[in-house]
């Protein structure tokens, strides 16, 4: 249990993790001051795209190989 917590702490400090985590974090300041740029916007969904969409396909990657090991 404590390996698999180390784990997820070490994945969640990558770059990836913490540029997401980080423009997320600008977004929510920007929403309550209401000054949201359409360019941040465009630049934020895109980079929230591919996080989620990297995530998801690591899943489906994993998935695929426990079924291909059954």
């Amino acid at each position: 249990m404590k390996d698999k917590l180390v784990k997820r702490a070490a994945n969640l400090l990558s770059v990836k993790s913490l540029v997401t985590l980080a423009l997320t974090g600008v977004f929510a300041w920007m929403a309550v001051k209401g000054t949201i740029s359409q360019d941040f916007m465009t630049i934020y969904a895109v980079i929230i795209a591919f996080y989620f969409g990297t995530q998801s396909q690591k899943v489906q990657d994993t998935v695929e190989q426990v079924s291909g090991d059954a």
